[in-house]
C-alpha cells in the first residue's frame, strides 16, 4: 500500500508523537510498504509560539495538495491538527479523498494551560477538523470514550510500542545515579508547564528526584529545586539506563493522552506514579504502579510494587502490534464501538 502521512510535527523534534511516527514508518517499510511524508522540512516555516521545537509551515492546500499528488497514494494519513494537517484536510476534502487523523494531545487542556481560552472552544475547532476522518486513531479507550462524547465516534485503536532490544530491565543503572540517596525517583519527558512537573519536585518523599528532559521551563525549575538532578536530555541506552536505575518513575501530567515514557519505564522495570487521569490510568494495572490523586501516596505505593510485575506489563506492548493497528485504521473496516458509558452529543454545535 502507498501510505502518505501528513504530519507537523517530525524529525528533528523528539516528542511522543515524533517517536510514534517514525518507529510506525519503520514497521509500515520493513513489511513492505510504501511511506511518504510530509513535514514541515519541505516548506519555509516558522517556530510554534511556546514550543519552538515544532515548526508551522508557511503551506497551503494547493502546495500541500502537489506533494500529495506526486506521491499517488492509496492511503493518506493527517497526524496533526496544525498547519499542515489543516492544508491536507482541504485538499482531500475538495477532492474527495478519504483519509484517517489522530487524536495524540488532548488540545482543550493542552491550550488551557498556556492560554485564557475556554476548553469549550477548543473542542469546537477539535469536532470540525476530526469529523470527516473515516477513522480517527486514539491511544487509549479513555480517549475514544471522551471523543464519543463530544460526537466524533469513528475512532479506532492505535495504541503504543517499545523497543524493548533497548528498554529492558538487565540495564545497568546511569552511573550518576550511583552516589545518589535512594530511593531516586525519576520523571523523563519535555520540561514544559503542561506537563505538571513542579507537582512532581514538590511532592515530600525522601530520595532524590531526578528530571531527564530539556524545554522551556527547565531554567526555572533548577532554580525553584536546587536539590533535584537535572540530567538534560538522554536517548538510547543512556536513557534506558536511567529508566533501569530509577526507583519509582513519576509521571505527573494530566494532558497526555498516552505516556511513551510510561511503558518504556515499565519495560525496564520500573514502577510508575501517576494521576488517576486517562493515559496512565489507561495503562498501569497488575502490580505495575499506582494511581492517586495525591503524588506523594502515588509514589509511596509505587515503590511497594513488584518490578517484575512492571517489567511483565511492559513486554505486552510492541511496534508490531502498534502498526498492524494503525494498517487496519487505514482500511475501510467499521469504526470500533464507543466505549462503554459514552454519550451520543447530536445536539453539540459544530
Amino acid at each position: 500500500m502507498r501510505i502518505l502521512i501528513v504530519s507537523d510535527a517530525w524529525e528533528p523534534q523528539v516528542n511522543g508523537v515524533v517517536r510514534t511516527l517514525q518507529a510506525t514508518v519503520g514497521e509500515l517499510r520493513a513489511a513492505g510498504h510504501e511511506v511518504g511524508i510530509v513535514s514541515p522540512d519541505l516548506f519555509r516555516s516558522f517556530p510554534c509560539p511556546s514550543y519552538p521545537e515544532i515548526r508551522l509551515a508557511l503551506a497551503g492546500w494547493r502546495r500541500v495538495g502537489r506533494h500529495i499528488r506526486a506521491f499517488a497514494p492509496q492511503a493518506i494519513h493527517i497526524s496533526t491538527e496544525g498547519p499542515l494537517g489543516m492544508a491536507a484536510r482541504r485538499w482531500c476534502m475538495r477532492n474527495k479523498f478519504p483519509f484517517t487523523t489522530a487524536y495524540h494531545t488532548r488540545f482543550p487542556e493542552y491550550v488551557a494551560a498556556r492560554l485564557p481560552l475556554s476548553p469549550a472552544f477548543v473542542w469546537r475547532f477539535i469536532r470540525w477538523f476530526h469529523r470527516p476522518a473515516r477513522h480517527i486513531m486514539v491511544a487509549t479507550r479513555s480517549l475514544a470514550r471522551e471523543l464519543a462524547e463530544q460526537g466524533l465516534g469513528q475512532t479506532m485503536m492505535w495504541e503504543r510500542g517499545v523497543d524493548h532490544d533497548l528498554f529492558r530491565p538487565d540495564r545497568a543503572p546511569h552511573p550518576a545515579f550511583a552516589e545518589l540517596p535512594r530511593p531516586i525517583q525519576l520523571y523523563v519527558g519535555r520540561v514544559a508547564v503542561e506537563k505538571n512537573i513542579g507537582a512532581f519536585l514538590a511532592t515530600e518523599h525522601p530520595g532524590t528526584k531526578v528530571i531527564v528532559g530539556d524545554g522551556p521551563a527547565l531554567a526555572e525549575l533548577k532554580v525553584q529545586h536546587p536539590n533535584a538532578l537535572f540530567l538534560g536530555k538522554l536517548g538510547g541506552e543512556t536513557l534506558a539506563s536511567a529508566y533501569s536505575g530509577a526507583d519509582v518513575f513519576v509521571f505527573p501530567s494530566r494532558t497526555d493522552t498516552f505516556g511513551l515514557v510510561i511503558i518504556e519505564a515499565l519495560s525496564c522495570g520500573t514502577p510508575v506514579a501517576a494521576y488517576p487521569v486517562p493515559g496512565p490510568g489507561d495503562i498501569l494495572r497488575d502490580g505495575a504502579g499506582a494511581l492517586d490523586g495525591d503524588l506523594d501516596r502515588a509514589i509511596d505505593a509505587a515503590l511497594a510494587c513488584d518490578r517484575a510485575d512492571a517489567a511483565a506489563l511492559g513486554a505486552r506492548y510492541s511496534w508490531s502490534s502498534c502498526t498492524a493497528q494503525f494498517a487496519k485504521a487505514l482500511t475501510f473496516v467499521p469504526s470500533e464501538p464507543a466505549p462503554e458509558g459514552a454519550i451520543g452529543a447530536a445536539g453539540l454545535a459544530a
